[in-house]
This record gives C-alpha cells, structure tokens and sequence, in this order.
C-alpha cells in the first residue's frame, strides 16, 4: 500500500499525500464540511500543482467506491478493531426522521442510545462538541461514538422510519 501523509491545517481540514510508484505526487485536502480537493502535482515541481479538482460530499464518495475505497475508511476500522467496542460513524440525518428537527436534550440521543454525539455538521458548517440545546436538522450529518449496539440505535433514529 502506498505511503500516505497527513497534515492538519488548523481551520481547515486535513491535507493527505501521497507519491505514486512512478514517482508523481497527489494530494487530497478534506475541508472539516466535508468538500474535498484533489490536488495533481506537476512532475517536475512537487510543490506545484498542475491540476486541482472541486469534488462535494457525494462526488467524493463515488470517486471513494470507484477506486475501492477511502485510506480514512480503512484507518477508521483499524481504530475501531483496536479499540475493543468503539464505534465511530458519520450519520446523515434524513428528513422526517425521529429525532430530526429536535435538540440533543429533545431526543435524549444519549440517555436512549448510549452514544456521544461529539461534531454536527451542517451546510459546510461543523459544530465541534455539540451542546444539549443544539438543533440536529435534516440534512445534518451526526459524527457519533459509541457501541455497535448504541449506534444501530442512533442511526435508525437518524432515518425516516419508513426507510
């Protein structure tokens, strides 16, 4: 598996690199909103770019499953099998869900669940550590930790009941 490096760029996201076996440089930069930038450096330059591409959310996770998917994903399971019991997961709130449109206090996510809701994000937003009185609407997306148990609890309360 080829080399990747991670760089936090405070405010911004994380920058992942990597060199190709023949020798060219990529760069993708995770904004904390979840846009992505691929970054294509030149050959002759590494600290040059000779392209750079503007994929969202979806676009992002489509390119994921088109290249058999994500380092983060894999570095997220490694973590989870390391860490007998942890789950962490990205939950998309859908509309019409049971606990969208109230506060964390509202649907007691971790009195019911056992889960700790610890980033929402929103419109290319994140809210860091999110408070009992914070709104969770549909659209948002709910990084939770927790077990496996409490998780399939919180996500089925992220979804549309008829989904």
């Amino acid at each position: 598996m080829a080399e990747v490096s991670e760089t936090e760029l405070p405010g911004l996201g994380i920058r992942y690199d990597l060199a190709t076996r023949e020798g060219r440089h990529l760069g993708v930069l995770v904004h904390r909103g979840g846009r992505r930038e691929v970054f294509v450096y030149r050959a002759d330059d590494p600290d040059a770019c000779a392209a750079t591409m503007r994929l969202d959310e979806d676009e992002a996770h489509t390119l994921s499953e088109l290249l058999g998917g994500s380092r983060i994903t894999e570095h997220l399971g490694a973590l989870h099998q390391s860490v007998e019991g942890l789950a962490i997961d990205w939950i998309p709130v859908e509309d019409g869900a049971p606990w969208a449109g109230m506060t964390l206090r509202e649907a007691a996510v971790h009195t019911v669940s056992g889960v700790a809701v610890v980033a929402l994000l929103r419109a290319g937003q994140t809210t860091v550590a999110p408070g009992p009185s914070d709104l969770v609407l549909a659209g948002d997306t709910v990084v939770a930790v927790g077990s496996d148990e409490g998780m399939a609890i919180a996500r089925a309360s992220f979804r549309r009941a008829d989904a």
